[in-house]
């Protein structure tokens, strides 16, 4: 395989944060088959805003790949310890030209281990995590985003990030509680909405990380069930939807394991499409995606919404 990233994570994330700009010509879509798979490669079309798009460029499963996997995980070590075993299985599946970095997001971002065709640096640094600090998916998921664009750039590997998270609402050095304003006021809004903060960042985070083409994946290890939890992890689920990823939240130990399975079978078997832009793109585009095989018509889904960085 040919070496995939001119630029290690750890040089990327220590360089100033500067503007990625846009592909000058194109967009890269990432595309879910849903259901069995047709024999033969499908041939895709595309519409960027009601107009057709030419699709200049199929990847689909098999084809080289790169997984970010970040680590959000701070709290019981007992749901820990299952994930850490179920990552370490799932990254031993993976074909050799699937690349896996791993980082870890309290206090910002940091590279624990480099994208590698070998393993053992990536499953050694998720054996020796210890967890601790608080969470930090909400202050890292646009830059771990942006990270993966910025490498995407570079190469015609398929990009993925996932986060493995345990975190709680209640623990982020942010407040994100909307305490009552006017204690004596029955109708004062924050008593009726609680969980405003919590939506108004997801909104943020959901236009920040609409510039950057890479999905999302999002395994959460606790099902919280307070009113605020719920509104948080809601809104991790709008997060990866609307980056063409998906989410999954562990009700129990037990779910641990499949769920990891599951999220890394998604992404092995994801297609990216690279689709031609009009020659004065708009800044948001609305896509829409269709295929069709030798079997007939296939089921797909898709990112349906993308902004063009610097328009």
């Amino acid at each position: 395989m040919r070496r995939i990233l001119p630029l290690l994570l750890s040089a990327a994330i220590v360089l100033p944060a500067a503007p990625i700009p846009p592909r000058e010509s194109s967009v890269r879509i990432p595309v879910w088959i849903e259901g069995e798979a047709p024999s033969a490669a499908p041939q895709f079309e595309a519409l960027l805003n009601n107009k057709e798009a030419r699709v200049t460029a199929t990847r689909g499963p098999g084809s080289d790949q790169v997984i970010l996997v970040v680590l959000d995980l701070t709290g019981d070590i007992s749901l820990i310890d299952s994930a850490r075993q179920a990552l370490i299985a799932e990254i031993g599946k993976l074909p050799a030209n699937c690349w896996v970095g791993l980082l870890r997001d309290q206090d910002g971002l940091h590279v624990l281990a480099d994208p590698a065709p070998d393993r053992r640096p990536v499953t050694d640094a998720i054996q020796l995590l210890t967890p601790s600090g608080t969470p930090g998916l909400l202050d890292t998921v646009d830059g771990a985003l942006a990270l993966a664009d910025s490498m995407a750039h570079k190469s015609d590997a398929r990009l993925a990030v996932l986060y493995v998270t345990d975190s709680d609402i209640n623990a982020y050095r942010q407040d994100y509680t909307n305490p009552v304003i006017n204690q004596s006021d029955p109708h004062d809004l924050s008593r009726r909405f609680p969980e405003a903060l919590v939506q108004e960042k997801i909104s943020k985070l959901q236009g920040l990380i609409s510039v950057s083409q890479p999905p999302l994946f999002i395994v959460h290890l606790n099902n919280f069930t307070s009113t605020l939890n719920r509104a948080y992890l809601n809104g991790l689920k709008v997060l990866a939807d609307s980056s063409g990823g998906s989410s999954v939240i562990c009700r129990s130990i037990a779910e641990i394991p499949d769920a990891i399975h599951q999220v890394f079978t998604r992404i092995n078997n994801g297609w990216s499409l690279t689709v031609q832009l009009p020659p004065k793109p708009k800044s948001n585009l609305q896509v829409r995606v269709s295929a069709k095989s030798k079997d007939g018509d296939v089921r797909l889904l898709w990112r349906q919404h993308l902004t063009l960085r610097g328009k």
